[in-house]
């Protein structure tokens, strides 16, 4: 039997599960999120790619169902998430998924989509509190990505705890349901904010860990992929094939725990930082 090379599924053991990120989809973006974009002739390419995959787009509910035993995945599945809610996200981002019928799942800062309110995200053009209810409509699950986008790994537990418990209260009031899900804000966490997130009511945290996720991740900390703008659709079709990353669920190394002592110890000068 031939051995899968390393960073494949089967070198993992469990089927591949690719967890898309996407933050920002527009030509022009503000500088400081312009990595993390990808203009809309590369989202159009990259969805088709999705299409064409043969894999069964999901929402993260039904990650949620399979890690809590409730069922099983489907065939091959692929979850698309977007982050902190840009303006193009109800609009052209919603339609260009509603066009493929992908489902996706949206993670929203509620901090800097509520008029008035306060978040670290530096500016740009956000959608509002109000659209939420439409972007649900639209196609997408709503996820909490916390109220200001802050390093939660960095915060002491009464500010961890109005970040988990705010923005989900938020969410919940714009849309008349339980919301259930999180995203840690660049993917910072920690044992003890993943203990949190549980005890807040979230089922599920998706991290970042630049990873793909598979049917044994861990329900606080699923594995993503964050889409930046020098991917190509080639990165995104070796993603789908169960390629080109390592598979979660693994222990993080000295260097990921090292960086969250360092900025720990930072966050008691400085106070609350930007995830980004």
């Amino acid at each position: 039997m031939t051995r899968a090379p390393a960073g494949t599924a089967e070198d993992a053991g469990s089927p591949a599960v690719p967890v898309l990120l996407y933050h920002c989809v527009m030509d022009d973006p503000p500088g400081w999120i312009a990595e993390f974009t990808v203009t809309p002739a590369q989202f159009a390419a990259q969805l088709d790619a999705v299409a064409r995959s043969g894999r069964t787009p999901v929402t993260i509910s039904a990650i949620a169902d399979h890690l809590a035993g409730r069922a099983p995945l489907p065939p091959r599945p692929v979850l698309l998430t977007f982050d902190d809610g840009f303006a193009d996200l109800p609009g052209p981002t919603a339609e260009a998924l509603a066009e493929r019928a992908l489902p996706a799942t949206a993670y929203l800062t509620t901090g800097a989509i509520t008029p008035g309110g306060r978040s670290l995200l530096p500016p740009a053009p956000m959608m509002t509190l109000a659209g939420v209810a439409e972007l649900e409509r639209s196609g997408m699950e709503i996820g909490s990505h916390t109220v200001t986008h802050a390093q939660l790994d960095t915060l002491p537990a009464k500010d961890l705890t109005r970040e988990l418990r705010t923005s989900k209260a938020v969410l919940e009031d714009a849309l008349g349901h339980e919301v259930r899900h999180l995203a840690y804000p660049h993917g910072y966490n920690s044992p003890r904010v993943r203990a949190m997130a549980a005890r807040a009511g979230y089922e599920t945290a998706t991290a970042v860990r630049h990873a793909l996720s598979s049917g044994h991740d861990e329900r606080y900390r699923i594995a993503r992929l964050i889409v930046r703008r020098g991917h190509t659709v080639a990165d995104v079709e070796g993603w789908l094939a169960g390629t080109g990353a390592r598979v979660a669920p693994y222990r993080d190394g000295p260097r990921t725990i090292a960086w969250r002592w360092y900025r720990r110890a930072r966050a008691r000068v400085r106070g609350p930082e930007f995830a980004g």
